[in-house]
């Protein structure tokens, strides 16, 4: 064992063993000592437009309720919080906020912070609806949208896909091969994903063929990893990659190309709606549905297209532009409503025109932004879907806001099913994930009913 190895280890032992020894000594706390609820005066955090809204803040410490300590908030539309702050006083545990109301229908935040015996900050953001079942999206549609759009993968569908594979020992067992495939979805693009399968020899002859789930990624460009969730489900298991970085590097060489190859790349190309990053990226997205329904153990009639945030939105685009898909399951999609903002609403993750957000920012007319951008609102292909669709997203969230996510909804004719939780923020609970993968299983039944898993 090398100096460093040994010194290392040493501390690492002797921190455990002065743990271990506070521990004893001092016992471990079981709680923590100051415990913070918000709570709206309509529990659901939905109001009518015209209605009043109150927030109340209720804290202990170490199960004492606060009393005098101050309050700090700000309350407005949301994302678009004043610069002034007002403050409120704990008073036997309770602090009142009056939150106001709206006139139109959207979601007022309330930003809070407080700090408390021991110290700390507590903080938290909180949003509350104003009929929100009436927010109309301000993107408009191109008389040529579904023309643009059909060209682009009729264009990409003449390249082959040349599927490359490499061997995942660290994921591959008795029950689900993974592999890691390159895929050549366009003319100049490539897009990676891990592939996992059931292994036909665990399944009874009726489900010796499967279900395709894909699952494209968040915004960024950080690695992803394989994932046996849904092949335990007994679905063959797609999780793509959208900028073709090679997922065997190293994770120090990976980052350093990464940052140099993908940095800014929401805003690339923007001036046209031929040369924006996000074309390839749609297309791209479609044609690993091909590729999937490519497999011979693909049981030839299920087709579902899940992910969060960017996922989220391309899994919307993706249900429309290949009519092979059968359900779609996003949740909080951004690009959603991206001119928002210029109408003093907020808008969706870039957050584009809205003047602070690094993503955000753009750097031709915004004139020729929008007539770009509206070939990629996600709004539109929400009025496009024909599929079953759930959605979930949470009221907390300042990355996709609820208000975009709304709008999107909003226009949406297909069969629909959303789960809300308003305290969530750009996450989701257990809770979501499971109602979303019991609706799956019933949409999977529908085309067959044979089947016991999903």
């Amino acid at each position: 064992m090398n100096y460093k190895l040994f010194s290392a280890v040493l501390f690492l032992a002797t921190a455990t063993a002065h743990a271990q020894k506070f521990a004893q000594e001092n016992g471990n706390a079981r709680k923590t000592f100051v415990q913070v609820v918000a709570t709206p005066n309509h529990p659901d955090s939905h109001y009518a437009t015209g209605q009043t809204a109150k927030l109340s803040i209720r804290a202990m410490e170490g199960g004492v309720p606060l009393k005098g300590t101050k309050v700090y908030y700000k309350v407005g539309p949301e994302m678009l919080l004043p610069e002034g702050r007002d403050s409120v006083v704990f008073n036997n545990g309770e602090a009142i906020i009056p939150m106001g109301t709206m006139a139109e229908p959207g979601f007022l935040a309330c930003k809070y912070e407080f700090v408390a015996a021991d110290g700390k900050k507590y903080s938290d953001l909180v949003k509350l609806a104003f009929s929100p079942e009436d927010i109309q999206p301000y993107t408009t549609m191109p008389k040529d949208f579904d023309q643009f759009w059909q060209q682009a993968l009729k264009d990409a569908r003449k390249v082959s896909l040349e599927p490359q594979y490499f061997d995942v020992p660290d994921a591959t067992n008795d029950k689900f091969v993974t592999r890691l495939v390159r895929l050549h979805v366009g003319k100049n693009k490539w897009m990676q994903g891990y592939l996992t399968m059931p292994r036909a020899s665990n399944h009874s002859p009726l489900t010796s063929k499967f279900p395709v789930v894909l699952c494209p990624p968040g915004a960024g460009s950080t690695k992803i990893f394989p994932s046996d969730y849904f092949p335990q489900e007994g679905c063959i298991y797609l999780k793509i990659e959208i900028h073709d970085n090679d997922q065997r590097l190293p994770d120090d060489e990976y980052n350093a190309m990464r940052h140099k190859k993908c940095d800014d790349y929401m805003r690339r190309g923007m001036e046209s709606k031929d040369t924006y990053y996000y074309k390839d990226v749609y297309v791209g997205c479609a044609r690993a549905v091909d590729f999937l329904c490519s497999l011979p153990e693909w049981d030839g009639r299920n087709v579902v297209v899940t992910g969060g945030s960017q996922g989220g939105a391309l899994t919307i685009v993706t249900a429309v532009l290949n009519d092979k898909v059968t359900a779609c399951a996003p949740f909080y999609p951004a690009l959603c409503d991206l001119t928002g903002f210029l109408h003093h609403r907020a808008g969706g993750w870039p957050k584009f025109f809205s003047g602070y957000y690094k993503d955000g920012q753009i750097d031709i007319s915004q004139r020729q932004a929008v007539e770009t951008l509206q070939y990629f609102d996600v709004v539109n292909f929400a009025r496009r879907l024909r599929v079953p669709t759930f959605m979930s997203w949470g009221y907390s969230d300042d990355t996709c806001s609820p208000t975009s996510v709304w709008a999107a909804w909003n226009v949406i004719t297909a069969p629909k099913q959303y789960d809300i939780t308003p305290s969530s923020g750009h996450w989701r609970f257990p809770s979501s994930q499971k109602k979303c993968m019991e609706w799956m299983r019933q949409e999977i039944a529908k085309t067959d009913p044979a089947r016991q898993s999903l």
